[in-house]
């Protein structure tokens, strides 16, 4: 399976398996040199979200860099995500206040981003602003802001509980954190079975916490002749999942990029089990 390959959306949107992530890319400068060498290199899934502050600079470098790589604004897939504080009536405008930073007609993908809200932790007030949330999502597809919508972070029990209040629709995308070390299986099953596209966050792990230095991945990886980041990627990709690395150096960049190699079943399997659970992110097992 290439990392160019398309999974089709819901509304019909196709959107490729492999993208590219923007967290901690901060400042216009910065912003615009990352976001040109991605596009020179075939990026054309960028994910950020009001948390990463970051969404007035990806604006400004699109508007700059887009004519200067030939393209126009359907020829990217832009997602962004809604802040934990603004669930509940808040979502639309909150969906208003990214357009505007993006500066741009629509946003491709909006994600509720954590089915939790800050500041509440009541189980019967979370789920219902959840479900406010995604209702205003709904009318943010319906006024054409927003083309397709989705989550993160959502276990089975969650998107059980949205499907069943979807407001005609069901999510698109649910944004996981997902690598080797850390692989719900329910979560992926589900997903499968509803259309619903899963895409890994922290695809690699977290800083050096040992997965890109994971001695099986290391042996599997040499005789494949790729890196270990490569492997680690091509490994979420093969099951269908999609992945959005991030990366700022030129070479790390192009080498996440250049994935369209297989991994044998048996290694495959390897991978899969590595006896090793690490969950380098927030859970969400504990929101109601």
């Amino acid at each position: 399976m290439s990392p160019q390959k398309l999974f089709k959306l819901h509304s019909g949107d196709n959107v490729p398996l492999l993208g590219f992530g923007t967290y901690l890319v901060d400042g216009y400068e910065k912003t615009r040199d990352v976001l040109d060498r991605a596009l020179t290199t075939g990026y054309r899934l960028f994910d950020t979200a009001k948390m990463y502050q970051n969404e007035t600079d990806i604006g400004r470098a699109l508007q700059v860099l887009l004519p200067k790589h030939n393209l126009s604004r359907k020829d990217v897939f832009i997602t962004t995500k809604l802040y934990p504080s603004d669930h509940g009536e808040r979502a639309y405008g909150a969906i208003e206040e990214s357009l505007k930073k993006l500066d741009c007609e629509y946003i491709d993908l909006y994600l509720i981003h954590w089915p939790g809200v800050f500041g509440h932790s009541s189980s019967s007030k979370v789920p219902k602003l959840r479900a406010e949330s995604w209702k205003h999502m709904v009318k943010a597809v319906d006024d054409g802001l927003v083309k397709n919508i989705g989550v993160s972070n959502y276990t089975v029990r969650h998107l059980n509980q949205l499907i069943d209040n979807s407001y005609g629709i069901i999510p698109a995308v649910n944004q996981i954190e997902w690598h080797p070390y850390y692989h719900p299986s329910d979560v992926l099953e589900f997903c499968k079975q509803k259309n619903i596209l899963l895409q890994a966050y922290m695809p690699l792990g977290s800083g050096n916490q040992g997965l890109l230095n994971d001695a099986t991945i290391s042996n599997i990886a040499k005789k494949l002749g790729k890196t270990n980041a490569q492997v680690i990627l091509k490994w979420s990709i093969q099951q269908g999942v999609s992945v959005i690395p991030k990366a700022a150096s030129k070479s790390h960049i192009q080498d996440n990029f250049q994935l369209d190699f297989s991994i044998p079943d048996d290694d495959m399997t390897v991978l899969s089990n590595l006896k090793k659970y690490v969950k380098f992110d927030w859970d969400p097992e504990t929101v109601p």
